[in-house]
């Protein structure tokens, strides 16, 4: 009769367990992050002797923008406390050279309030200065800290933040190909 009983306090405790999970998970609203816009240097051919590549190409050209948008849902501000958010990139490589090195900078950045909130401001922070996007290991790119009281229904959407590129590196040691990575950007408590 002891096992019994031990047997369905053990399943009792895992059913709990799962409906804590489940309401715990639909409380947590998603966080998101969009980005949208591309980047393809065009590296010139070296026509002759003694010239090299300049080494350093960026994308502030207006001609080809890279945007980064998304939302915090107030669940998630409301773990966030005082701390705030941050957004971190990394390279997937598909095919690189190690020799090649991208950073990204941010210039602009928007954010606004949704929902009934007291005494709230949310800022967008750091990124202003290029940092190299090391592969696989994620790096803070910028952080956005949320500051008052929320209320029933709140988020944050931040906008505008224009993602500058620059690729260095370049030189006639490296061997003509088609390189490519991707960047991929997450949000998380900071």
């Amino acid at each position: 009769m002891k096992m019994n009983n031990q047997f369905l306090r053990g399943n009792l405790l895992k059913r709990y367990l799962y409906i804590i999970l489940i309401l715990g998970s639909s409380y947590l609203g998603a966080q998101t992050v969009t980005v949208s816009g591309n980047w393809a240097p065009t590296i010139p051919a070296i026509t002759e002797a003694g010239n090299n590549y300049t080494g350093t190409y960026d994308n502030t050209s207006p001609s080809s923008p890279i945007t980064i948008s998304g939302t915090l849902p107030g669940s998630f501000l409301n773990l966030l406390s005082s701390n705030g958010a941050k957004i971190t990139m990394h390279q997937a490589i598909t095919v690189w050279n190690n020799s090649l090195v991208l950073s990204a900078k941010r210039t602009g950045g928007t954010t606004s309030i949704n929902g009934l909130c007291v005494a709230c401001t949310a800022t967008i922070n750091g990124g202003t200065t290029y940092t190299a996007i090391p592969q696989a290991t994620d790096v803070t790119f910028v952080t956005i800290t949320f500051v008052g009281l929320l209320g029933l229904g709140n988020s944050v959407n931040f906008s505008n933040i224009n993602l500058q590129l620059q690729l260095s590196g370049v030189s006639v040691t490296i061997p003509a190909a088609s390189y490519s990575t991707r960047v991929v950007f997450t949000v998380a408590a900071n």
